[in-house]
């Protein structure tokens, strides 16, 4: 078994649960992070081109709110797509930390980072960013710490959920820091819709690969086959629901439990919530950040957001 014994327990309580779940976070191993990045560039999958021209359109002004000597920290680095554009404008930075929890990714792309920036420090730090995690210490002190999060990542969590990430995220940035957030908005039903159901299959394969993660991981015996994906946007709680559905009976063995999936049960993977700027405007007040300037693309598809702390 690869994965920890509080991950093996997270998991088995998330399948003995009413609602069957497995949290998001399992969906990134290096088969999943190269397939998340795969479904970014899909024509359907407004998010990624629609933040980057924002962030590409703003960034002078955005560096300017970093200002000089900061330390960016990267929650869900990724590739760090985004995170190019930014470290090509920022004056003087004094580290950059990208944070993930796929280490084999974080690693080479933090090496690919150094090459690309050799005058910046990159310290990687291979960490669950729900919880709290230490900060490494740069070689130059920061004047101030700029949590960075972009791709919308914070709608895949419940309300109660988000709310203690953002708290996280309070305290990494520290006094006089700030947090620059990708935010996705809601809009037309049918735009987000089709950004979840591909018509190259991507995102079900994404899905799917959760399943072939934690067999691998956790010695359980999922049959892929027997799942299929299923993501449906619901307007009026302004998200869209992510399953697995269940094609017929049968029964999952992990960690020396015995689960028993009914043909058509779903197991919930993912949320991922649209708002609107005044709902994260009060998310944002509630953990302790003020919203201090918004960036759209012209069509209000999606937000770059910069919140300070009070």
């Amino acid at each position: 078994m690869n994965g920890s014994k509080n991950e093996l327990a997270e998991i088995i309580a998330g399948l003995k649960a009413t609602q069957k779940k497995i949290s998001p976070k399992f969906f990134y191993d290096e088969r999943g992070s190269q397939l998340f990045d795969d479904i970014t560039r899909l024509p359907e999958y407004y998010l990624t081109d629609t933040e980057l021209d924002i962030m590409q359109s703003h960034v002078a002004e955005i560096a300017e709110l970093v200002g000089p000597e900061a330390s960016l920290i990267e929650f869900g680095s990724g590739s760090s797509t985004k995170t190019r554009v930014l470290l090509e404008n920022l004056t003087s930075l004094a580290a950059y930390v990208p944070v993930d929890i796929s280490e084999e990714q974080l690693l080479e792309s933090a090496r690919q980072i150094r090459e690309e920036f050799p005058h910046i420090e990159v310290l990687p730090v291979v960490a669950d960013f729900t919880r709290t995690f230490d900060l490494p210490s740069p070689t130059v002190m920061p004047l101030r710490n700029i949590v960075y999060f972009p791709g919308s990542t914070l709608g895949n969590l419940e309300h109660n959920d988000a709310l203690a990430l953002l708290g996280v995220m309070h305290r990494v940035a520290g006094a006089d820091g700030a947090l620059l957030i990708g935010v996705d908005l809601q809009k037309d039903p049918e735009i987000i819709s089709a950004a979840y159901n591909d018509s190259a299959g991507v995102t079900a394969e994404f899905n799917l690969n959760m399943l072939r993660r934690i067999n691998n991981d956790f010695d359980a015996d999922f049959d892929l086959d027997a799942f299929e994906h299923h993501a449906k946007y619901d307007p009026d709680k302004g998200r869209v629901v992510i399953c697995l559905l269940s094609s017929r009976d049968q029964v999952v063995h992990i960690g020396g439990e015995t689960i028993s999936i009914a043909s058509g049960e779903r197991i919930l993977t993912e949320y991922s919530h649209k708002y609107t700027l005044a709902g994260l405007a009060a998310m944002a007040e509630k953990s302790g950040f003020r919203v201090a300037k918004v960036w759209t693309d012209a069509d209000k598809l999606f937000s770059v957001q910069y919140l300070t702390r009070d």
